[in-house]
C-alpha cells in the first residue's frame, strides 16, 4: 500500500539520493577511510588475541576447542568408514562360508 504511494516513493528516492551522496563524501575522505581501515585492522587483531586467550583458557580447563572437536569429528567419521568396510568384508566372508 505504501509502496504505491507517490509521496512515499519520492521520500524514499530522496533519502536514497542523500544517503548515496553522504556515502560518496565519506568514502572520498582519506581520513575517514584511514580511520575505518585502522578500526578494521585493530578489530581483527583483537579477535586474534581473544581467540588465542580462549584457546589457552579452554586448554587450562582441560576443555576441547572448536579445532579439537573438528579433528575428533573427522577421526570418528574415518572410523565409521573403516567399520563399514570391515562389516562389508565380514558379511562377504560369512555369505561365502554359507555356500
Amino acid at each position: 500500500m505504501l509502496k504505491n504511494n507517490p509521496v512515499m516513493k519520492k521520500l524514499v528516492e530522496t533519502g536514497e539520493e542523500r544517503i548515496g551522496k553522504i556515502a560518496q563524501q565519506l568514502l572520498s575522505n582519506d581520513k575517514f577511510v584511514a580511520a575505518v581501515q585502522t578500526l578494521v585492522s585493530r578489530s581483527l587483531a583483537a579477535k586474534g588475541t581473544l581467540d588465542a586467550a580462549l584457546r589457552t583458557a579452554l586448554s587450562a580447563m582441560n576443555l576441547p576447542s572448536t579445532e579439537d572437536l573438528t579433528q575428533l569429528r573427522s577421526r570418528v567419521e574415518d572410523l565409521e568408514k573403516l567399520l563399514t568396510s570391515v562389516e562389508g568384508k565380514l558379511d562377504t566372508l560369512v555369505n561365502e562360508r554359507k555356500k
